[in-house]
């Protein structure tokens, strides 16, 4: 029996889904919560097998409580189940690490094989939500192609935990010039700071141990 947890600030959005759950043999609601502080301790609490989890929320929106419930690592499989479905909103339920993104007016079907997907590991994501990702991904792959050598290694120590002095001693080169490295990576990558990009580093393969290729 898949053990649910169920997570919207709208009351009838939870008794729907209680409702479609009572009618399967296979899934049960063990916990709702209507926020994002409550679903961190109701996932603590009763360690369900997939929870869903709306986006917007006023006390703690969704991404922030799926970054949590994940970091806490309840071994949970966290599916974004939301109204939304923009370019940000997905990319940040992902990030967060959200192994699916479904949208609110999926069929009931489609919902009740997502949640399947989810608890065996899988990865259910709407179609709208995976052309999103596609080219998402197709733009970071391109964008780390035309990294050169040189910003390859210094993104590499950044992954490493190096700040911008230690960087400049370890390729023998002026501190300056490292700082005008990691401007050109943030643009080409198209985030905004060193978290982000070491980010994008650790998910693509590039890391101290890789030889960069």
């Amino acid at each position: 029996m898949l053990r649910i947890l169920v997570v919207d600030d709208h009351p009838f959005v939870v008794s729907a889904l209680e409702r479609l759950f009572a009618e399967t043999d296979d899934m049960q609601v063990v916990a709702t919560a209507n926020g994002g502080v409550q679903a961190i301790t109701q996932a603590k609490e009763h360690r369900p097998d997939v929870i869903l989890m709306d986006l917007s929320m006023p006390d703690l929106d969704g991404v922030e409580a799926t970054r949590r419930i994940v970091d806490a690592d309840t071994g949970a499989h966290v599916v974004m189940l939301s109204s939304f479905s923009g370019r940000a909103d997905i990319l940040r339920a992902i990030d967060a690490g959200a192994i699916g993104y479904l949208l609110k007016d999926a069929d009931p079907d489609e919902l009740l094989r997502g949640i399947r997907a989810a608890a065996r590991g899988e990865s259910p994501i709407a179609a709208k939500a995976a052309s999103v990702l596609v080219s998402a991904r197709t733009e970071h792959t391109e964008a780390g192609l035309e990294l050169s050598t040189r910003e390859r290694e210094v993104l590499k120590l950044v992954v490493a935990g190096f700040g911008n002095k230690q960087i400049a001693q370890q390729l023998g080169i002026a501190e300056k010039t490292v700082k005008a490295h990691l401007t050109n990576v943030f643009q080409r990558l198209h985030v905004t700071n060193r978290a982000q990009a070491a980010s994008w580093a650790q998910r693509h393969g590039l890391s101290p141990a890789t030889n960069g290729a």
